[in-house]
Formats: structure tokens, C-alpha cells, sequence
């Protein structure tokens, strides 16, 4: 049985893997494991936070007491995505504020 607290953890584990796969696939986001997996973390986090709202949050997934596996399932998409836009943003940030005038 799953439970709200486990969907959200695993959740910001396919946070991680977004962002990972993203560095995997274009290396110039790559910021290394660590500095990809907190990207990741975050990012996921973000975009649950926010989207969440419209509806498919571990809360709503679990409202009826069975797993909506519609809305996880949009979770995770959200999720993933959140990962690779959090690496993204992150590394452009880094890029952005280690450049010399």
C-alpha cells in the first residue's frame, strides 16, 4: 500500500533521474552527480509545489484511499520534467554568474 509521504518520495527520486538522464543526454548541463542529483531534488520539488495544485499532488493521488494511477502517473511525468528544468535553470544560473564583465 502506498502511502501520500511514499508517493512524494518517490516523486523527488524521479526528480533525480530528470535531471541525471538530462546530463546523460546533453553534458554541457552536467554539473557533476551531486550538483545534478540536488538540481533534481529541487526542480521536482518546485514543480509539484506549484503544479500540484491543479490536482494530481500525493494527496489527491490518495484522496480516495486506492492510488490514482492516472494522477501518479502525472506526477511522475511532472516530476521528471521538474528534475531536467531544475538542472537546466541551475546550470544556466552558474554559467550566468561566473561570467566576466
Amino acid at each position: 500500500m502506498m502511502t501520500d509521504t511514499l508517493i512524494a518520495i518517490i516523486s523527488i527520486f524521479i526528480g533525480i533521474l530528470g535531471a541525471l538522464l538530462l546530463s546523460v543526454f546533453k553534458k554541457k548541463y552536467s554539473m557533476g552527480f551531486t550538483g545534478n542529483t540536488i538540481a533534481g531534488i529541487f526542480g521536482s520539488i518546485f514543480f509539484i509545489k506549484i503544479f500540484g495544485r491543479l490536482g494530481f499532488d500525493p494527496i489527491s493521488i490518495m484522496e480516495t484511499g486506492e492510488v490514482n494511477y492516472v494522477l501518479f502517473t502525472i506526477n511522475l511525468a511532472i516530476s521528471l520534467l521538474g528534475g531536467a528544468i531544475g538542472l537546466l535553470v541551475t546550470k544556466l544560473l552558474v554559467v550566468k554568474m561566473n561570467q566576466k564583465k
